[in-house]
């Protein structure tokens, strides 16, 4: 059966991309358009510059991104992880690394092919929020590839010959084009938007309006929002 296509652009690094996975996964869980969609993960970078640095937690990055203090930026955090925990996320900033995203987003690419891009960015997420791992480090990568059953060493040397890189250029190009600024950013069908993470309603409504027109046939582009909802820029999160 041909599918109904959503395009999530998302970064590892970014807090709400996590949510808003989990509430957009809510919100398909007892759809009766559940079966009739397909998912795909696109690569956004918030800091494409950004050197990983194993030394420094997210507190620390926080409090030097965006010119606070380190209490402060514990302040910022602590209200994200409590909005994490409502979805059933566990946050530890005080262990997450920070780590520049490209190499994740390869593996994302990478995952593609074989139908296990959800998979992937799960553990990636889990890895960076949660378990305080490297996700810029090739170890780290190697072992998410192997958990979904992926050729780790095939990963490594499409990573080591820079085969995807510009794939994960071009979906950051997009985002551009599309007018993208923050994410998470979830597009339906190329005709719907839904930025941030956004109430679950929102979600399900939207998929609802997406699939009935794209049965219809229909394409112009809008943004779907009731509120203005947090998501994470190249400034930073808000």
């Amino acid at each position: 059966m041909h599918k109904m296509k959503i395009e999530i652009w998302s970064d590892v690094m970014c807090p709400f991309c996590y949510i808003g996975k989990r509430r957009f996964e809510k919100s398909l869980e007892h759809s009766p358009y559940k079966d009739m969609v397909e998912i795909e993960w696109k690569s956004f970078q918030l800091n494409p510059y950004l050197q990983t640095d194993p030394s420094l937690n997210i507190d620390e990055y926080l409090a030097q991104h965006k010119g606070i203090d380190l209490a402060q930026a514990k302040a910022l955090n602590a209200q994200v992880t409590q909005m994490a925990a409502q979805e059933g996320l566990v946050y530890n900033f005080d262990k997450s690394i920070v780590a520049n995203s490209f190499r994740a987003h390869v593996l994302t690419h990478y995952a593609k092919a074989f139908g296990k891009q959800n998979d992937v960015e799960e553990f990636l997420f889990r890895s960076y929020f949660t378990e305080g791992k490297n996700i810029d480090d090739l170890e780290v990568l190697k072992d998410i590839a192997d958990k979904v059953g992926l050729s780790a060493d095939d990963f490594e040397k499409t990573l080591q010959e820079g085969r995807l890189d510009d794939e994960v250029k071009m979906d950051i190009h997009e985002a551009r084009q599309l007018g993208i600024q923050g994410v998470p950013f979830f597009v339906y069908n190329r005709r719907f938007g839904v930025s941030g993470a956004q109430p679950i309603e929102v979600f399900e409504k939207t998929l609802e309006k997406a699939v009935t027109e794209w049965k219809a046939n229909n394409s112009t582009f809008e943004i779907e929002q009731s509120e203005e909802a947090p998501s994470c820029g190249p400034e930073g999160c808000d």
